[in-house]
């Protein structure tokens, strides 16, 4: 395992690079969120893999809260703040701390989360808002294609379908999960009362574009079938408090990880069974980010509010080719 201390910054995304199975980002903030200032960190693991080098840093006036990078361009960032803007940075361009190339400014409230069109010819990327809003952008337009109005409460995450065109799905501090097709933004294609609680995040499985899953504070993991999409197919069960993230693994139809406020990062293999086939307890404080490397097979990382980044491969994944 690697680890990187982010100092007097506490972690709430963590993404690797699309392109380069060495990079990484963090999104982080100082006084946990609440206030004071945020900093993308730009690292990379050592050729030995058993180190992280912090390669640049780049600073906004408000917590950071998510970040992605571009499908296309491995120079271009963006991420989502406290202010309710969304920042564009191209390393290429800009200096050690340099300030980002565009800034969006549309959302009212928080940005907690943003994402990047997996669908090669969709140049776009998405924000959703504790404004209970979910806006598409195309990076070289100072304003928004399309805002979704259909959540209650705020809206804490949005993920485009990973082969899909023109699909998203969001989760919401109202229970419901959303489908929505972005050319059809006056209602959702689909709509469910997910989780009793808040649902804080949603991802969607990449190798079958029909299943998804949720997390939410009531603890719980619910796996979708967009076929029979009335209840969910299965549900995981063993996190203590609410799950802050869920990502399906880019390797393995039913592997999922999953980051939450009982400090954990736990492994689950839906097929298998709805309990954990292991639980990672290397966080001090709240777990938020989580991401696996797309170009280095049952590679995770994760970051917290204890300042603490950690690349590794989970035991439980080592047999598997």
């Amino acid at each position: 395992m690697s680890t990187f201390f982010t100092t007097n910054r506490h972690g709430y995304s963590v993404r690797f690079s699309p392109f380069n199975p060495d990079q990484f980002v963090v999104a982080s903030s100082q006084f946990y969120g609440l206030a004071g200032g945020g900093t993308l960190y730009f690292l990379e693991l050592t050729p030995d893999g058993c180190g992280i080098v912090e390669k640049r840093t780049h600073h906004w006036t408000d917590g950071l809260f998510d970040v992605t990078w571009s499908e296309s361009n491995p120079e271009i960032i963006v991420s989502g703040s406290g202010d309710g803007s969304v920042q564009l940075w191209n390393t290429n361009l800009a200096s050690n701390n340099g300030p980002p190339s565009m800034v969006y400014r549309e959302h009212k409230k928080e940005i907690y989360s943003v994402d990047w069109s997996k669908v090669p010819y969709e140049q776009l990327f998405i924000s959703a808002s504790w404004d209970s809003t979910v806006k598409i952008w195309d990076p070289i337009r100072n304003n928004s294609l399309s805002t979704y109005i259909g959540h209650t409460q705020l809206v804490y995450s949005a993920v485009f379908a990973a082969h899909i065109p023109n699909t998203f799905a969001s989760v919401s501090g109202d229970g419901f999960l959303k489908i929505w097709d972005i050319l059809c933004y006056d209602l959702p294609i689909a709509s469910i009362k997910a989780h009793d609680g808040e649902v804080l995040t949603v991802d969607w499985c990449k190798h079958d574009s029909n299943i998804l899953a949720t997390g939410a504070s009531d603890g719980l993991i619910r796996i979708w079938d967009l076929r029979n999409f009335g209840v969910p197919i299965t549900e995981l069960k063993g996190n203590e408090f609410a799950v802050r993230k869920v990502q399906f693994s880019p390797h393995n139809f039913s592997v999922l990880a999953s980051v939450g406020y009982d400090f954990t990062t736990r492994i689950w293999d839906f097929k298998k069974s709805n309990e954990a086939i292991e639980t990672i307890k290397h966080h001090s404080e709240f777990t938020y980010g989580l991401d696996w490397n797309r170009r280095r097979r049952n590679q995770l990382a994760d970051c917290g509010w204890d300042s603490l980044v950690h690349v590794f491969k989970p035991d439980c994944l080592s047999d598997k080719i």
